[in-house]
């Protein structure tokens, strides 16, 4: 069982009243998609199933994968409730093991690869299941912003800097701040290169 089941209700609900970060994400992802509506789509590391349903109500047939159950049974709820065929999959995101080959023609991944141990797994397994053509989108939180040694630094003239130390340092860390979701699951800290690179 994942981190994300010890925190799975809390997180949904979390999600559901900050709106904040889809306001930003989400638009610019679907905007990367591009027209989906008809096509097969996979919503890597879906949790709850938020962007799913988004990639469903556009026309999609998707499927959800996650590794968190609880976080899975959320989804089914909501699946429910208001169906829209999407097929919901317990899986590690590493190795999509139920995942044929070549069966998507797109993958996205929303805000997660910061959850994962092994990216070049998970790229290797996106690979694998994405058709020719097919592609990948994904977003994360910008590393040079959140790492394990990272604070506000309130200057005398009234200024506000950010202070980011150790980032050439990649660790799995926890947040001080243990009310947000870094502080209860932690992140894997990697420099923006290695996400680059792997991909590459």
């Amino acid at each position: 069982m994942g981190s994300y089941d010890q925190i799975a209700e809390w997180y949904d609900e979390s999600i559901r009243a900050n709106t904040l970060i889809h306001d930003l994400v989400v638009p610019v992802l679907f905007d990367l998609l591009g027209t989906i509506c008809g096509l097969h789509i996979c919503d890597l590391a879906c949790g709850q199933g938020i962007i799913a349903r988004r990639l469903a109500q556009a026309g999609a047939t998707v499927v959800g994968v996650d590794i968190s159950l609880k976080l899975l049974d959320i989804a089914q709820r909501e699946e429910a409730s208001t169906p829209l065929g999407i097929n919901y999959i317990h899986d590690d995101a590493q190795t999509l093991s139920a995942c044929n080959d070549a069966s998507f023609d797109g993958v996205l991944c929303n805000m997660a690869l910061m959850d994962i141990p092994d990216i070049v797994a998970v790229f290797r397994a996106v690979q694998r299941v994405l058709r020719s053509q097919g592609q990948f989108v994904f977003s994360i939180t910008h590393p040079c912003f959140l790492t394990p040694n990272s604070y506000w630094l309130d200057q005398e003239n009234s200024t506000r800097s950010r202070v980011v130390e150790r980032y050439f340092n990649e660790v799995f860390w926890r947040s001080e701040n243990a009310a947000g979701v870094r502080g209860k699951v932690g992140a894997y800290h990697r420099m923006l290169s290695t996400y680059m690179n792997a991909l590459i």
